[in-house]
């Protein structure tokens, strides 16, 4: 089993910006975790603040891979663009946010690209990360 972790914008400095938020672990850190604790597949990890980037992975695996795990951040609420990547692609995409995204602003309640996701899980940390590989497992 091939499972990715694309992440978006400023992921790349958890455990770093508010912490509060989003806790003060590194993903590096925990992305570690997940490969010792899932031995047993291919893991592995994408990261970029750049749109277009994030959509060239999509399309870049989104055809070979068993799962896709999305964290797009910021453009969650905003990019049409990535909601059509997912759309576009037959590997099916868990959308995991680090935080409670109802329990925010407004404007972050709303998912474009979630509507394109098998799930959703939100709330819960970087156990949301952890869950969704579960998920693709159970499948």
């Amino acid at each position: 089993m091939k499972i990715i972790i694309i992440n978006g914008p400023y992921l790349n400095l958890l455990g770093k910006r508010e912490p509060e938020i989003y806790g003060s672990r590194k993903f590096e850190e925990y992305f570690a975790d997940l490969k010792s604790a899932y031995q047993e597949i291919t893991l592995e990890y994408f990261q970029s603040n750049h749109e277009g980037a994030l959509i060239d992975k999509l399309h870049e695996v989104g055809f070979d891979y068993d799962g896709i795990i999305v964290n797009l951040g910021g453009y969650t609420h905003t990019s049409v663009a990535l909601a059509d990547a997912i759309a576009a692609i037959s590997t099916p995409v868990v959308e995991v946010h680090i935080s409670n995204i109802h329990a925010r602003e407004a404007f972050r309640t709303h998912t474009y690209t979630g509507a394109n996701a098998k799930g959703i899980v939100s709330g819960l940390g970087l156990k949301g990360y952890d869950l969704a590989i579960k998920y693709f497992l159970e499948q």
